[in-house]
């Protein structure tokens, strides 16, 4: 078995404000194994990206991490000195991308510009120029970008070629882990599959270990990922490899994201009846009691609405699924 490069225990993370406490992630637990792409799937407001962001030990303001244990490669991510975390871990241990990562580049300075903004940020000096430059465009053309990049603006660029430039960055001191959030979602079809191919070489070509990759988009996972997980409520409720979470899925959350994927047959006729998941994500301000899902759910029992499921293995050990139908 491969070793464990992520190890969360019991996160728990909430939002506060003037709209009161969220309860975004909810005692989660979670290993990813070295070498694994591993997908994160579920419905907005599940809390896919505030993991993401509680991986890194800098959530952003409103988001505050409560309790429990983050070990990114050796690095327990909560009792290291934040200044360490920004220079020494982030980009070099683990690089972020998160959604909308495209308007992260500054629009009046030319890609190259920014690079060393991103150096001198990272590093705490101001970085050599040209042996930066000459750095920059060969991991560039290792991953298929064309170095003239570097002199445009951000203007210059389409959306998809922004987003592989900001990953292109995020990868430039060939760090173990990258996390993506919801990379594809603002890219056509042509461009999605560039994404993903560049992503898949930055693995095969040894540039990073592992991929930590959120969607929405069950079909784009599939084509990138070895394991997949689901949320729900801020919490894991099924977790098995890819092909096993698509062909049979066990919680019945996990069923209802599969049958919402519309599929043809070569003459154009649905090849199943598209189904929704009745209702809406639940108000994690006030979580329901149980199972987080069972007001939604058309399987729900007498026990779901009172006491929260642990996790069962009805289909063995590496298929864990959070639901009373399998006690």
């Amino acid at each position: 078995m491969s070793e464990a490069l992520v190890t969360v225990k019991n996160l728990k993370g909430v939002y506060k404000g003037t709209f009161g406490i969220v309860y975004a992630v909810d005692s989660l637990s979670l290993k990813v194994n070295s070498g694994e792409i591993l997908g994160i799937a579920g419905e907005s407001g599940c809390g896919k990206s505030t993991l993401a962001e509680l991986l890194t030990g800098l959530p952003r303001p409103l988001l505050h991490y409560i309790s429990g244990t983050v070990i990114v490669s050796g690095y327990n991510i909560y009792e290291t000195d934040v200044e360490k975390i920004r220079t020494e871990i982030l980009c070099k241990v683990m690089a972020y991308v998160p959604q909308a990562s495209m308007n992260s580049l500054n629009p009046v300075k030319k890609i190259k510009n920014f690079i060393f903004d991103v150096m001198e940020e990272r590093t705490g000096t101001k970085p050599n120029k040209e042996e930066v430059l000459k750095t920059v465009m060969k991991h560039f053309e290792t991953i298929g970008l064309e170095p003239s990049v570097l002199e445009k603006f951000p203007h210059e660029l389409s959306g998809g070629m922004k987003q592989r430039v900001v990953i292109a960055i995020s990868t430039l001191w060939n760090p173990k882990l990258l996390i993506v959030d919801e990379p594809t979602s603002a890219l056509d079809v042509t461009t999605q599959k560039m994404l993903i191919k560049l992503l898949l070489d930055l693995k095969k070509k040894k540039i990073i270990d592992t991929i930590l990759f959120i969607s929405h988009d069950i079909p784009t996972l599939r084509q990138v990922c070895d394991r997949c997980i689901t949320m729900y409520g801020g919490n894991i409720v099924e977790d098995g490899k890819m092909d096993d979470i698509i062909n049979s899925p066990l919680h019945p959350y996990s069923q209802g994201l599969v049958s919402s994927i519309v599929s043809f047959h070569p003459d154009g006729v649905a090849e199943t009846e598209l189904k929704s998941i009745p209702g809406r994500p639940p108000d994690l301000r006030f979580p329901p009691s149980g199972c987080k899902f069972h007001p939604r759910c058309p399987k729900a029992m007498a026990i779901c609405k009172t006491e929260e499921p642990p996790f069962f293995e009805p289909a063995g050990k590496e298929h864990p699924v959070k639901c009373w139908l399998y006690k």
